[in-house]
Parts: structure tokens; C-alpha cells; sequence
């Protein structure tokens, strides 16, 4: 399989620190790849790195097929966390400008920015200055100038702190068509329901070192306990001796693990014979704030 961007054994200190150790990954094209991990734990060390910021002090990156240069640079898009706009600049004024920057001649520039003014309904902002701006409408104009000149790795760093949920479903919706039109987003975030619904793979760093690293389906059920819910007819009888490990019960709600040997189809045979009539019946796979905290604290011991 080809990749858009690959990192090989890529390492940085700053003196004594270690800020990305080894570190290797692969992000396949049209995809959204989740870069995870705790506070320090090597992620805008390794964006700085992948953006040209900062050199590596050892290890490659390829992008496209190639090893990365300076004339790359201007196909990625990155939305830092700390936003960086131009607060006495107007916005059509600061994204012509940050286009001009990735290569886009005068007339490509205004083009692109009207479009994604009118495709987010704010055209009517074109001569306002940005500090004029709420926090929510500067993050919206941040978002335009780090996808306007049609990058094809866009790097987003919490995209969507300060925005109200019909904003939020706003960006969610552009993210996945940037996506469907050929864009990888390497989406940088510490809300795990949002990796949850957006991500197809992810890397987990910690400590700069690559701790997981695959897809989400994949690494759920890497993760399973083998826990199912079951919805009854009537409040389960703990003294009906089920021969499972009951680990909680609400009412007609409760949540079995399955030890070594024991199957489903004995979970459900030993219900029915108990006299109980399922009306639910599904696997609880870990969330992954679940799978996150047990990853990080388990590879923070090593």
C-alpha cells in the first residue's frame, strides 16, 4: 500500500529531553488518522516536525512517495491549537494573504476564499477585522485558511474548541469531505468520542514513543473483555445460580463477562433454561477513553 505521509524512526531531543523517540508511522491516503496522547507526550513536537517547523535529528519522512522538501510544504494545511491570525487584518484581507503564502497567484486566492466564505454563509465578514470576531467565528476563519489553497495533509489541533454544536457539525461535515475528495486529516484532539466517530486509524504517543497504532475497528476489539449486555424480562435472581460472572445489574438491564470456555450461545442456553426471555442481546466493546487511559498508564510503568 502506497502512503501520503511516512515517518521512519523519526527522533528529536531538546538537551536532556526526548521529545519524539523513534517514532514511526505510516497515514494511508484519503483518510482520517487520529494523533493521540497525553499532555507532553511528543504530539506538537511531531507536527512541528512534520510541518518543516523543526527538523528531525534523525530518522526520514516521506511524503507522496518521496522524501519530504521544502516545495511540500506548501500542500499541507495546519490549524494549530493557539490560532494564529492577524487580529488588525479584515478576513478576506488574512486569508488572500496565508493562500498567497501556499503558492496561490492573486486571482486563485479570491476565488478560493469567496467560495468558502459563501459555502459557510459569511460573506458579509469579508471587511471585518479579526478582532472583531468572536472566538467561534475566528475558529470558522481558521479552518477556511488552513484548507482554502487545497492541501492534501491537513493537520487539525483541537478543530473544534470553542464552537457551538451546529458549528461543530459544520466542520465535522467539511472534515469528511475534504476526506471523500482526497485529503488526509491528521486530527489531534482529546475528546475520544470525537476520534471515536470521525477516525479511521489512529497512533497513540506517550512519552514521544508510538504506544498504539492501527485501526479503531481493529483496535477495539483488540481491547474486547469479552463483556455482553443482556436485557431481560424481569429482574435477574442472583440466586438462580447462572454460572457467570454477573458484573453489574439494573433492574432488567445486566453485564456478563465471559471467562475462558464459556460461549454465548451457553450464556443465552442457560437464560432461556432459567426460565428468563431476552429482549437484548449485544457485545460492550471498551470505549476508547477506556482503551486510552489503560494504554498510557500501562506503557507510563514501563
Amino acid at each position: 500500500m502506497s502512503y501520503l505521509l511516512e515517518l521512519d524512526s523519526v527522533h528529536k531531543q531538546y538537551k536532556s529531553v526526548i521529545a519524539v523517540n523513534q517514532l514511526s508511522l505510516n497515514v494511508p491516503p484519503s483518510c482520517i488518522f487520529g494523533l493521540l496522547g497525553p499532555n507532553g507526550a511528543g504530539k506538537t513536537s511531531l507536527i512541528r516536525i512534520i510541518t518543516g517547523i523543526t527538523r528531525p535529528d534523525s530518522g526520514s519522512i516521506r511524503f507522496m512517495g518521496k522524501p519530504m522538501n521544502s516545495d511540500m510544504y506548501s500542500l499541507i494545511g495546519y490549524m494549530p491549537e493557539e490560532r494564529g491570525l492577524y487580529k488588525k487584518m479584515t478576513v478576506g484581507e488574512q486569508l488572500i494573504y496565508l493562500c498567497r503564502l501556499k503558492g496561490y497567484s492573486k486571482e486563485q486566492a479570491e476565488a478560493s476564499v469567496r467560495h468558502w466564505l459563501e459555502k459557510f454563509e459569511i460573506v458579509s465578514w469579508w471587511s471585518k477585522k479579526i478582532e472583531e470576531l468572536s472566538k467561534g467565528m475566528s475558529q470558522k476563519v481558521q479552518f477556511i485558511a488552513t484548507v482554502a489553497h487545497k492541501p492534501r495533509l491537513i493537520i487539525l489541533d483541537e478543530p473544534f474548541s470553542g464552537l457551538d454544536p451546529i458549528n461543530t457539525n459544520l466542520i465535522k461535515d467539511e472534515i469528511l469531505q475534504l476526506k471523500n475528495e482526497g485529503a488526509s486529516i491528521l486530527f489531534s484532539t482529546h475528546r475520544m468520542e470525537q476520534v471515536e466517530e470521525l477516525c479511521e486509524e489512529i497512533v497513540l504517543v506517550n512519552k514521544g514513543t508510538n504506544v498504539l497504532h492501527g485501526p479503531v475497528t481493529q483496535i477495539r476489539q483488540q481491547y474486547r473483555e469479552n463483556l455482553y449486555e443482556i436485557s431481560l424480562d424481569r429482574p435477574a435472581n442472583h440466586d438462580d445460580a447462572l454460572g457467570f460472572e454477573i458484573v453489574s445489574s439494573d433492574s432488567n438491564l445486566i453485564r456478563v463477562r465471559l471467562q475462558n470456555g464459556q460461549s454465548t450461545n451457553e450464556l443465552i442456553s442457560n437464560l432461556i433454561h432459567k426460565g428468563y426471555h431476552l429482549q437484548g442481546f449485544k457485545e460492550v466493546l471498551p470505549t476508547f477513553n477506556d482503551i486510552f487511559i489503560k494504554t498510557v498508564n500501562e506503557s507510563s510503568h514501563e
